[in-house]
């Protein structure tokens, strides 16, 4: 199993790829463009929305269109990516901080986390939607939050704080999207790479994208190294499974503010790769708000 370019995308920052059933698409963000992107896979044809503001995460709704992270905020977009309702704007100062990193729950919530931009104290935070579209912050002190994810026991989430090369395991409580304390899940040693975006398997193994470690990590669910694939990018973020039987691992990747002689030995930074896993993903759920 490896890696290779599915789409040379060429993208600043490419995030949040989300499995459409629906549609058999890939949607994806590229923050810094910034832009909305449909990728048909059969086709082999990518359609960039571009956006007048960063646009951190999205969720599918089910009622069609999504439910985003921009700077401005939390928003409900249409299916053709125009803004069609704000939601709420938890952040202090949307100058240095943006959402990040988002993904729906099992029950039809969006959790979306923020980042810091300037890293320098754990400002950022992690929020939930509700499906009556309240928001609620359930948990802080983190710098760049990222690897929100659900195990299959539905009992389970997952989040990462990036540059604390960790990321954190909660109980859920399933009628309320309540979290409790946070405990350490897997933490990452200096210069091998940050957890960046996630995804967790039917098996309810988490499979992370290693920033700035050019490798996609597969945890169990005890955190154990079970597995490492190489991807042609220092800097893959983000994996999501999708193809009719969730069994193609696609990951985004960046190359925004990458130096010159990385770029010039990573060519393929910034596009969208595709590996074929023996093990199936989770159908992404849809927001129900």
């Amino acid at each position: 199993m490896a890696f290779e370019t599915v789409l040379d995308a060429r993208a600043a920052l490419g995030e949040c790829p989300v499995w459409s059933i629906r549609e058999e698409v890939l949607w994806w963000v590229d923050i810094e463009a910034p832009s909305l992107n449909r990728f048909d896979p059969e086709a082999g044809v990518n359609t960039a929305i571009p956006m007048d503001e960063n646009i951190g995460c999205i969720g599918l709704r089910d009622g069609g269109g999504f439910i985003a992270g921009l700077r401005s905020g939390l928003w409900l977009l249409d299916e053709d990516g125009s803004k069609r309702a704000p939601i709420a704007n938890p952040q202090e100062d949307t100058t240095v901080s943006r959402f990040n990193d988002g993904r729906v729950d099992p029950w039809g919530r969006f959790w979306a986390g923020t980042i810091h931009e300037p890293r320098d104290r754990p400002a950022a935070a992690l929020y939930r939607v509700d499906t009556d579209l309240s928001c609620h912050r359930i948990a802080g002190g983190i710098k760049v939050s990222n690897g929100v994810a659900f195990a299959p026991d539905r009992r389970t989430a997952y989040h990462a704080d990036t540059p604390a090369h960790v990321i954190y395991r909660y109980l859920v409580d399933p009628a309320s999207g309540e979290i409790g304390e946070r405990s350490v899940f897997r933490r990452f040693p200096e210069g091998q790479g940050r957890p960046d975006g996630a995804a967790v398997d039917a098996e309810g193994c988490y499979w992370s994208a290693l920033y700035d470690g050019g490798r996609v990590v597969r945890l169990s669910p005890e955190g154990e190294l079970l597995a490492e694939y190489p991807v042609p990018a220092r800097c893959p973020t983000m994996c999501a499974f999708g193809g009719s039987d969730l069994k193609t691992l696609y990951v985004t990747s960046a190359r925004h503010g990458r130096p010159a002689d990385e770029l010039a030995e990573w060519p393929q930074s910034g596009n969208l790769f595709a590996m074929r896993a023996d093990v199936a993903g989770q159908p992404e759920p849809l927001f129900a708000g």
